[in-house]
């Protein structure tokens, strides 16, 4: 029967399939979930979206481009970031479970992590706990990019 069923011969019932996934030791879900794909996704250029931090895009102290939003079930996220010239009371604080990574690719730029700001200049990195209150704001009127990436904790 299960040679049948690998040349497509055969299409198991229900109960076929519970008596299968029991004596594999599998779960019946098994059977419905997609093969997995080897984790490589190229992303393009021209096909990524670039997104303001704020709903007001005349307001965004930063804006940002997702780099692997097709992988499903990513471990981390990472986003090319482009700097606006805000002044610093328009610098709004987020947080988000985890820990985050920056590295400065052009410019300079002020990060704010809790009472804390810290200037970062083009080749600097940081590593910090990003359930702190944080923010991010350009120095200076040269074009400030960054490569972030955030790492959700492991449950």
């Amino acid at each position: 029967m299960l040679s049948k069923l690998e040349r497509d011969v055969m299409h198991p019932t229900l109960p076929t399939l519970l008596r299968i996934s029991m004596v594999f030791s599998v779960g019946l879900e098994y059977f419905f979930n997609a093969e997995p794909r080897p984790v490589l996704e190229i992303v393009r250029r021209k096909d990524r979206l670039r997104f303001p931090d704020s709903p007001d895009a005349a307001q965004a102290a930063y804006y940002f481009e997702s780099l692997d939003f097709p992988v499903t079930g990513r471990a981390l996220n990472s986003y090319l970031a482009e700097f606006e010239s805000v002044e610093p009371e328009r610098s709004r604080l987020h947080e988000h479970p985890g820990i985050e990574f920056l590295y400065v690719l052009s410019g300079r730029l002020e990060l704010r992590a809790g009472e804390d700001q810290h200037e970062l200049a083009e080749g600097d990195a940081i590593y910090f706990d990003s359930t702190v209150p944080h923010g991010y704001r350009r120095i200076g009127a040269k074009r400030t990019t960054a490569l972030v990436v955030a790492l959700a904790p492991r449950e």
